[in-house]
């Protein structure tokens, strides 16, 4: 007999007739036998089943799910002025000096998670994991440990939902979202992610309520999904799934206090997956809008005039997001991302900003950016004509600035 379901045998064993029935009622001799028997190896067999740990329903979800899920790692650099302490100290005695400001500049890290959702490398995650990751890089790691660069496509600050692709030419596991979790109040939820820095982490509870409303951090978050299942820095943008590791949301926030600051315990808080895949439906567009950045087109970029000789990197302004971004249509050359410490930066061009101008010609193609500047070499001077130009005509702001090639 297996030590793990002693006395299951003997249970069954003191199962008479009257006991099985009760109220007095008896079973023929014969049959009240059968019965005893079917009902020991009942018993037994649910034993052997629970034993065994590898057939738990959530240990396999968590190896369907997993090695679709990445740990993401963004970088950017965030540039301050500031003033001299001592500014004031010197204005006592020599009047009102003021000194020239610096600016410092600082590369920040923040580490969040994401999850496949196609084969081809696209995935999404929270839209303030990667806001404005684009100013230097994005990394992610998959399950298996490899690392790969990857690329901002588009975002919704609304859903807090973002969209990026791996840079590389592979087949890549993915969770489908054709078949999401009903989100039924009380299911066991999974939530699976990069907790803390520690990747591949697993937490484990019930789905609690749905259509949340809350405030965390003077943010509003509407329709969300509640679990008592834990949420910990880094889990942000990974996979909730249920049991058949079909996606029930996306991690997003954890309320450690109250508004009037009563610690709370079993507040977490998901994306459901209806968001989820209808905002990865919109996305999915504006991706097939955008040029392919695979391995070969990503060295292509890297050898663009823009960037090679003034750090900048171009994109066309496609009517999706002058839309967005609320530009005026059809003007323009979109700046993308900005090389820390290039002659743009340098310059003080930012990502986001519109070239209108190079030289004297009108652009509004990075191929016509592109051909403009094919004839530039180290230390030639190029005037550009930048800003932003709001459709309607509010807010008009252009300015040329003069750029020194590298």
């Amino acid at each position: 007999m297996d030590p793990n379901c002693s006395g299951v045998f003997s249970v069954a064993a003191v199962y008479d007739r009257r006991t099985i029935l009760g109220c007095g009622a008896r079973l023929p001799r014969g049959r009240a036998a059968s019965f005893g028997i079917a009902f020991s190896f009942l018993l037994a067999g649910t034993c052997f089943g629970q034993a065994d740990p590898a057939a738990e329903p959530s240990v396999l979800a968590v190896a369907k799910a997993l090695p679709a899920v990445v740990n993401i790692n963004t970088e950017r650099v965030v540039r301050r002025t500031v003033r001299d302490p001592f500014e004031d100290f010197y204005s006592q005695f020599f009047g009102h000096y003021r000194g020239r400001p610096r600016e410092i500049r600082q590369t920040l890290q923040s580490l969040g998670s994401g999850f496949i959702v196609d084969p081809a490398g696209y995935i999404v995650t929270n839209q303030h994991v990667v806001e404005r990751a684009a100013d230097l890089k994005i990394q992610v790691t998959t399950n298996d440990g490899k690392t790969y660069n990857a690329h901002y496509i588009t975002g919704d600050d609304k859903t807090d939902l973002a969209f990026i692709k791996i840079d590389a030419k592979a087949a890549f596991p993915f969770i489908s979202l054709d078949n999401i979790s009903p989100n039924l109040l009380g299911q066991t939820v999974i939530v699976v992610g990069n907790a803390v820095g520690y990747g591949s982490s697993i937490s484990r509870g019930v789905l609690s309520a749905t259509k949340r409303d809350i405030t965390i951090d003077n943010i509003e978050y509407k329709d969300l999904l509640q679990t008592d299942a834990a949420i910990n820095p880094g889990n942000s943008g990974g996979p909730v799934i249920d049991l058949s590791a079909r996606l029930v949301g996306i991690s997003s926030a954890k309320m450690a206090f109250t508004p009037q600051g009563v610690p709370t315990q079993g507040l977490g808080f998901a994306i459901p997956a209806e968001v989820v895949r209808d905002s990865v439906v919109q996305f999915q567009k504006v991706a097939q809008k955008q040029p392919a950045k695979d391995g070969r087109a990503a060295q292509e970029s890297s050898g663009s005039n823009a960037e090679r000789l003034f750090g900048m990197q171009l994109q066309d302004l496609t009517s999706d997001l002058t839309d967005a971004l609320g530009y005026a249509a059809g003007r323009g050359v979109l700046v993308s991302a900005v090389e820390p410490d290039s002659p743009a930066d340098q310059a003080g061009i930012q990502r986001g900003l519109v070239i209108y101008r190079v030289g004297k010609y009108d652009v509004n193609s990075v191929k016509q950016v592109e051909g403009l500047l094919s004839r530039a070499q180290s230390g030639t001077s190029v005037d550009f004509a930048l800003g932003v130009m709001r459709s309607g005509g509010g807010g008009q702001r252009v300015e040329t600035v003069t750029i020194a090639a590298r």
